[in-house]
C-alpha cells in the first residue's frame, strides 16, 4: 500500500532524509517513531504529496507521489501535527466544507458528515462552533476531516499531541475502529506505549536514516541484545546476586527497589536456568517476571547507534 524507496531530502547542505526505505502493506498500522528532528514529518509531507523529495521515490496505493499528486490526494487522508480550523463554523459545517472541496454531491455530504461525527463521537456537538471545542475534540474533528473522502490510507502526524490521558484513550479507540474498517494507517508519535498497543509494524528513524523497520515483535526482538527479569526473593539477596553473577549468560545482576534486576542473553531456556540457579542456591523466589525491554528499549537501542 505504501512503498518508500531511497527517499532523500536536502535543504542546502543539510540532509533531512538520507535514502529512507520502508514498506507498509495494506491494512497494517505502522508506527513511525524517532527523536525530534529525525525526519518523521518530512517523510509524512512527502507521502502526502505536499513536499517534493530531492531524490528517491514514494508510492501510495501504487501511485507515484511525485508524478501524480492529485491521485495521491484522492487516496490519502492527512492529519498534520499542526492544523487550522475555521472558528466561526459549526462542527458539521466544517466537515461539509471539506467534503465540498472533494466534490462530494450535497446529498452524499449530509450522510457523510453525520457518519463521521458519529465515528469520532461528536454527534452531539454537530451544531457547536469549532472555536468552543476542547483540544481533544478538535483533534477528533480534524481526524474526521481527513476521512471525508473515504481514503484508503491515513497519515496521522502526532495525533495524540497535547491531549490529556482521557482524550488519548478516546483517540486510541477511534484508531482501532479505523483499523477494523481496513484502513492502512501511518502514525507518527512519541508515545511509545500507545504505539505498542496499536501498531502491527514499526519504523524507527534517527538523523534522517531508517534504523529499523518491520513487525513490532521482530524489531523489538532484533534490537534487544539482552532480556531482563525482575525477581523478588525472600532473604539471601547477597547469596542470590553472587550466584547469578557467576552465570556466563548473565550480563549483570543488581538490586533495584527491593528486587533483583537481571540482564541475560538467551531465550526462555536461559531464563529457566536463572531460576534454577537460585533454587539450587537455596534462595526462595516469590515472583519472577521476564521483560524484553519492549518498544522503548528497542527505540533507545536503535537511536543510540552510529548512523554510519
Amino acid at each position: 500500500m505504501i512503498a518508500v524507496e531511497r527517499l532523500t531530502k536536502r535543504y542546502g547542505t543539510m540532509v533531512a532524509l538520507d535514502r529512507v526505505t520502508f514498506e507498509v502493506p495494506r491494512g497494517e498500522v505502522f508506527g513511525f517513531v524517532g527523536p525530534n528532528g529525525a525526519g518523521k514529518t518530512t517523510t509524512m509531507r512527502i507521502l502526502a504529496a505536499l513536499l517534493e523529495p530531492t531524490d528517491g521515490r514514494a508510492f501510495v496505493d501504487g501511485v507515484d507521489v511525485d508524478a501524480h499528486p492529485d491521485l495521491v490526494h484522492q487516496r490519502l487522508g492527512y492529519m498534520p501535527d499542526f492544523f487550522g480550523v475555521y472558528d466561526q463554523l459549526t462542527a458539521s459545517e466544517y466537515l461539509d466544507f471539506y467534503a465540498a472541496c472533494y466534490r462530494l454531491p450535497r446529498a452524499r455530504r449530509q450522510t457523510t458528515v453525520g457518519e463521521l461525527l458519529e465515528l469520532v463521537g461528536l454527534s452531539d456537538r454537530r451544531n457547536q462552533p469549532v472555536d468552543t471545542l476542547s483540544r481533544g475534540l478538535k483533534q477528533r474533528l480534524c481526524l474526521a476531516r481527513a476521512l471525508v473522502h473515504d481514503p484508503a490510507v491515513l497519515l496521522l502526524d502526532e495525533p495524540a499531541s497535547g491531549l490529556d490521558p482521557r482524550a488519548r484513550v478516546e483517540m486510541r479507540e477511534i484508531l482501532r475502529e479505523l483499523q477494523r474498517m481496513g484502513k492502512t494507517i501511518v502514525i507518527s508519535s512519541h508515545i511509545l506505549p500507545e504505539l505498542t498497543e496499536l501498531c502491527s509494524m514499526i519504523g524507527i528513524i534517527d538523523q534522517g536514516r531508517m534504523r529499523a523497520t518491520g513487525p513490532v515483535k521482530e524489531v523489538v526482538a532484533r534490537l534487544s541484545s539482552a532480556r531482563r527479569v525482575r525477581i523478588h526473593v525472600l532473604g539471601k539477596r547477597d547469596e542470590a546476586l553472587q550466584a547469578l553473577r557467576a552465570m556466563p549468560e548473565v550480563q549483570h545482576a543488581d538490586e533495584v527497589d527491593g528486587e533483583l534486576s537481571v540482564a541475560y542473553d538467551g531465550d526462555e531456556r536461559a531464563a529457566a536456568s536463572v531460576l534454577q540457579r537460585l533454587v539450587t542456591a537455596g534462595v526462595s523466589v516469590s515472583s519472577f517476571t521476564i521483560s524484553d525491554g519492549g518498544l522503548e528499549g528497542a527505540f533507545l537501542h536503535a537511536t543510540s547507534e552510529d548512523p554510519a
